[in-house]
C-alpha cells in the first residue's frame, strides 16, 4: 500500500514536470530555447523534443503504456544529459540525473493503478 502511494506521488511529479517542460519546449520559451541553443539544437528540433516529451507523459499516465512512456521520457533525459556532457557542461548534466533516476525508480515501483 505504501509503495502505491509513493509511486502515485512520484508519477504525479513526473506528469507535472513532463507537461511543464514539454509545453515550454513546444511554445519556445526563451530560457528553454537558450539552453538548447547552447547544445546546438534549433527551435524546430526543440519543438519536436517537446512533442516527444508530452507523448511520453501521456503514456506514463496510462497503466498499459506506463513502461513505454517511461522509456521515452528516460531516453529524452539521457539525450539531454549526453548533450550537456558533450559540451562540457557538468552542472547541466548533473541537473538531469535526478530526473533520470526518478523515471527509473518509478519503473521499479510500477504504476500506482497497476494490479
Amino acid at each position: 500500500m505504501l509503495t502505491k502511494i509513493i509511486s502515485g506521488v512520484l508519477v504525479a511529479v513526473i506528469l507535472f514536470m513532463g507537461v511543464k517542460q514539454g509545453l515550454a519546449m513546444i511554445t519556445g520559451k526563451p530560457e528553454m530555447l537558450e539552453m538548447f541553443d547552447k547544445l546546438g539544437l534549433q527551435k524546430a528540433t526543440v519543438m519536436v523534443l517537446g512533442i516527444i516529451t508530452l507523448l511520453g507523459t501521456v503514456l506514463i499516465a496510462l497503466p498499459k503504456t506506463f513502461l513505454w512512456g517511461n522509456f521515452i521520457m528516460a531516453t529524452t533525459i539521457l539525450m539531454i544529459l549526453c548533450l550537456q556532457l558533450s559540451h562540457n557542461n557538468l552542472k547541466g548534466a548533473a541537473m538531469e540525473v535526478p530526473f533520470l533516476l526518478l523515471n527509473l525508480i518509478v519503473i521499479y515501483l510500477r504504476h500506482p493503478l497497476d494490479n
